[in-house]
């Protein structure tokens, strides 16, 4: 039996972290004297309120978490933390429709970057640190911090570590699931601040840099500017983005053991080595096409290219070019790279890394198999046989993938939306991008979309947030029964 009294108990206490975010923000509002300040606090008041209501439901649930728990836990989180995060939005009237400011909520939180404001630098301070944190708290992950800061959740920690934590498999740096959380954030600030310190270096001031750091280690692609990144004409800050865009799509495991000095690890693992060359591959075929095409010099050429190719990727979502007007098999290039992702184990959305390259391997290993039909070949990752269950949950994970987005285009082509642009909104908010193709490219965004569009498109980016099986599995009979 579902324990209800404990969801009630942990979604309570989530809440009050997410209140005393909001309290925060509230402060950055009284450093800048700016008339958001009550809507800080009004929010903050009405979620530690409903949080300390729930706290009061869940009394004496205990403290194991199920499989189910986890499951119901994990996916209500983002929809509740949405629905109160959107409070400084709408009871301040900076974004005056609910649908609107769910949607940019939620679009935060999922780290996606898809917005539907079109005067982002006429927003306060606060309003704006606002819309970095929310980038920040969901790109390592809710429950994820939750586990870091909240000991009871120890016990029975990993139903929830494994149903947020995006990937096949996810990485245990502990046997302490909460251990591994710590670790987990640790890194995550260290990188914040690293690249906060750098880009202030850099001639950005310290609210813009700790806002960019803030969405750029979530590969969430909030800017404090409508230009986004392009606003600023620097080489050094483009490039110190772009360094950092890639290092938050990188597993944070091998991130840690970088840090550790262990090298060996980082260059043996298979995904980082696909990671880095496609990287490398896409930066250099778009970049001679920009030289040849466009007439751009080498080092603009390879800047535009490097930086667009990492932040889509790594679903970022930045931009300093628009890539919708480059000639048109590069724009192609940069839409297919819309389906690659970032590692496992990254802040990154999209199918990972790690999926694309058992996907081509198990191909391979198929070709072989016709050719020697009695030979044992199986499939081999870092150098190790992969189970057979998680090669069959890699192949179905890309088949739900791909039937979403199928159904999706449907669905939104049916509001009357053109089937370009259609394309371009569900398959950049299914994998958590940002920007698309067609009417929702880096020029544009999300604000003319029908509100039952919005609506659609925001389930598509927890859908893809959550990494599909998480969500599915509750739409089935089975996960129900007693």
């Amino acid at each position: 039996m579902i324990n209800y009294k404990l969801i009630f108990r942990v979604l309570g206490l989530l809440l009050a972290v997410e209140a005393f975010f909001m309290l925060v923000t509230a402060g950055v509002s009284l450093i800048y004297g700016e008339p958001d300040f009550m809507s800080h606090i009004k929010a903050a008041g009405i979620t530690g309120g409903t949080g300390i209501l729930f706290g009061i439901l869940g009394r004496k649930s205990g403290k194991k978490i199920g499989k189910r728990e986890g499951y119901i836990i994990v996916s209500l989180v983002w929809i509740v933390f949405s629905f109160f995060g959107l409070l400084p939005f709408y009871i301040g009237d900076y974004i005056p429709s609910f649908t609107d400011s769910f949607f940019e909520t939620m679009s935060g939180f999922t780290t996606t970057g898809s917005s539907i404001l079109n005067d982002i630098e006429a927003l306060p301070h606060g309003i704006l640190f606002w819309r970095s944190i929310i980038q920040w708290l969901g790109g390592m992950g809710i429950i994820v911090l939750s586990l870091a800061v909240l000991p009871f959740l120890g016990v029975g920690g990993m139903q929830l570590f494994a149903a947020e934590v995006p990937g096949p498999t996810p990485d245990k740096l502990h046997p302490k699931i909460t251990s591994t959380a710590k670790r987990l954030w640790g890194i995550y600030l260290a990188l914040t601040i690293a690249e906060t310190a750098l880009l202030t270096f850099g001639g950005m001031d310290i609210f813009d840099s700790v806002c960019h750091a803030f969405t750029t280690m979530a590969t969430g692609g909030y800017s404090t500017k409508q230009a986004s990144v392009a606003y600023w004409e620097s080489p050094y800050i483009q490039y110190i983005i772009t360094l950092f865009m890639f290092l938050a799509g990188t597993n944070f495991t091998l991130t840690y053991f970088a840090i550790k000095l262990k090298p060996k690890k980082v260059i043996q693992n298979e995904e980082f080595r696909f990671y880095l060359g496609f990287v490398i591959l896409f930066t250099l075929i778009i970049g001679a096409g920009l030289m040849y095409k466009h007439g751009l010099g080498l080092e603009h050429a390879f800047r535009d290219a490097l930086f667009q190719v990492v932040s889509i990727i790594t679903t970022t979502g930045y931009a300093t070019a628009d890539y919708l007007t480059w000639f048109p098999l590069l724009s192609i290039l940069i839409f297919i790279l819309m389906f690659f992702g970032g590692s496992a184990g990254s802040t990154g959305g999209g199918i990972k890394i790690v999926r694309i390259v058992m996907l081509i391997k198990n191909s391979s290993y198929e070709l072989k198999r016709l050719i020697h039909p009695n030979a044992i070949i199986p499939a081999r990752y870092n150098s190790r046989v992969v189970a057979p269950e998680i090669v069959t949950n890699v192949l179905a994970f890309f088949v739900f993938y791909v039937i979403s987005i199928i159904v999706s285009i449907v669905v939104l082509s049916a509001l009357g939306i053109d089937f370009e642009t259609s394309v371009g909104a569900v398959v950049t908010c299914i994998g958590n991008i940002g920007p698309g193709i067609g009417e929702v490219g880096p020029a544009a965004n999300f604000a003319y979309i029908p509100d039952f569009g919005k609506w659609f498109l925001s389930f598509l980016m927890l859908l893809g947030r959550l990494e599909l099986f998480t969500i599915i599995v509750m739409f089935s009979a089975a996960f129900w029964r007693k």
